[in-house]
C-alpha cells in the first residue's frame, strides 16, 4: 500500500484533435483549461498539481497528489467530464517514487 504522502494519481487524456477546432487555433484547448483548474485546486488546498503536464506517447498526462486516493480519483473524474476533454481518460494510481508514467494500478475514468 502506498502511503498518503507518496500517493500520486496520473490523469491520462488521449491527444485526440477535435474536428470542430479550426486548424489555426490551439488543437488541445483543454490542456490550458485543466492546468488552470488544477492550479485553482492547489490554491484551495484540495489537492496539488505534482508537476507540469506533458505529452507521453498518444496521451497528455497530468499528475496530482497531496490528498487521499478517493479525492484524487474524484478530481480525475471531474477533469474527464470537463467541456472539450476527449473520452478515453484513465488514471494511474501510483507513487511519487515511480520511475515513469504508467506504473501502478489503472482506473478507467471515461
Amino acid at each position: 500500500m502506498i502511503e498518503d504522502g507518496d500517493l500520486l494519481v496520473e490523469i491520462h487524456i488521449p491527444l485526440v484533435v477535435d474536428p470542430n477546432v479550426p486548424d489555426d487555433e490551439e488543437q488541445f484547448p483543454w490542456i490550458e483549461d485543466i492546468t488552470e483548474y488544477l492550479l485553482d485546486l492547489d490554491e484551495g488546498d484540495e489537492a496539488a498539481m505534482y508537476d507540469d503536464g506533458e505529452e507521453f506517447g498518444d496521451v497528455y498526462v497530468f499528475t496530482i497528489n497531496a490528498a487521499d486516493e478517493q479525492t484524487l480519483l474524484n478530481i480525475a473524474n471531474r477533469i474527464a467530464n470537463r467541456s472539450g476533454v476527449p473520452t478515453g481518460v484513465f488514471a494511474m494510481v501510483t507513487s511519487v517514487e515511480a520511475d515513469s508514467y504508467g506504473e501502478g494500478r489503472k482506473v478507467e475514468i471515461s
